[in-house]
């Protein structure tokens, strides 16, 4: 009976050794941590001390809890007028390997899953220069008439500019329809760095980080969820990653509307920053941990299996993560730059990948609804 009081006074040793002596007070005590609290996170080596303390605050959050969804990821399109140097997505419409799927192409993709228990559809694309506004709203609602339980989230911030300048209204306006049409939340791509010389450097076409953040909250304020990202490994720094994770709190304060936060990890392979060399499962399980700590008012931290892998996901989920996204299938985006994973999971899989995690699997929907709780 004196082993639990003798191991806190052994990991608080361990954490004062490590340095985070304060800022494992304040976790303690409830207390945001600073920008500065931030920087010695991410400039500390120590994995453990850090996956302790974002444990400790995912654990608070979401108990044991960790969740999955059953989804379908559709990207009708990679057509693209940014062509973001980190990305192997997008192609200019004369490249051989552009795409553009109709309407009833989508349909198709939809029902061809009937069988399946699919409870959300995720669906982006690129920045098309000739689709009209019209086709949006038509596929929400062919999408709707093949499934009309589904959730859609669909369409990053980036998208919603570009539809909104499509329609000739304004960005609230254009949620409206879209709404109307059978959306139901934004993914929160398209986030990348927020910083001006990041962009700059790697996608100088995108909207601004500014205007990113200004159309998530407006969508927020239209009843709209959203997810949030960042893309990291790349030629971003620490200090730059977390302005970005700042500038999501502040947000997060005015409109709490967003549902989770998604570190992404660069793939190079077939980018034109291909001559980098990519994240590390250290690296990976940092952001997920940092994330945790410093984002404290984003109710979930996601480890996205697609960009990591599963067992790197499965080991975040003592890091700071409680979600392992879905079963995707037909993942693009990241498979097109290198990624080695597989294109789909099973929920079979995903549950079992979660309880040899020590959590409990919950199925939920798009909104953190509980859907089955997997003891």
């Amino acid at each position: 009976m004196f082993l639990l009081p003798a191991f806190f006074i052994a990991v608080k040793d361990y954490l004062k050794q490590a340095g985070f002596s304060n800022i494992y007070q304040k976790i303690a005590d409830h207390e945001r941590l600073s920008f500065e609290d931030g920087l010695m996170l991410y400039r500390s080596n120590d994995i453990l001390a850090l996956g302790y303390m974002a444990n400790m605050v995912r654990e608070r959050i979401n108990g044991d809890k960790a969740y999955f969804i059953y989804n379908q990821h559709i990207n009708y399109s990679n057509i693209c007028t940014n062509l973001c140097k980190f990305c192997a997505f997008g192609r200019e419409k004369s490249d051989d390997l552009a795409y553009e799927m109709s309407v009833d192409e989508v349909k198709s993709k939809v029902r061809d899953r009937l069988d399946e228990p699919i409870v959300e559809i995720h669906m982006v694309g690129g920045i098309h220069p000739d689709l009209s506004f019209n086709y949006y709203l038509e596929v929400l609602r062919g999408i709707k008439e093949i499934r009309p339980e589904v959730h859609i989230q669909a369409f990053t911030c980036v998208e919603i500019a570009h539809l909104a300048a499509l329609y000739g209204k304004s960005v609230s306006q254009t949620l409206t329809v879209l709404k109307e049409a059978g959306l139901g939340s934004l993914p929160g791509g398209g986030a990348e760095v927020f910083s001006t010389r990041i962009r700059e450097r790697t996608c100088e076409h995108k909207l601004p980080g500014k205007d990113w953040l200004e159309i998530a909250k407006t969508a927020h304020r239209s009843g709209l969820h959203t997810n949030a990202t960042m893309l990291y490994g790349h030629i971003e720094t620490i200090e730059e990653r977390l302005e970005h994770l700042d500038q999501l709190r502040k947000a997060q304060d005015e409109t709490r509307g967003f549902l989770a936060f998604i570190p992404l990890a660069f793939h190079p392979q077939n980018t034109a920053m291909d001559s980098l060399s990519g994240t590390t499962g250290v690296d990976d399980l940092k952001n997920i941990a940092v994330a945790r700590l410093f984002l404290d008012n984003f109710p979930h931290i996601k480890a996205y299996w697609v960009m990591i892998g599963p067992k790197l996901a499965q080991i975040a989920l003592s890091f700071g993560a409680d979600d392992m996204d879905g079963t995707v299938k037909e993942e693009v985006i990241t498979h097109m730059a290198g990624a080695q994973t597989d294109q789909a999971i099973g929920s079979t899989n995903l549950i079992n990948l979660i309880k040899q995690a020590g959590r409990v699997p919950i199925e939920r929907g798009t909104l953190y609804d509980v859907i089955t709780v997997h003891n």
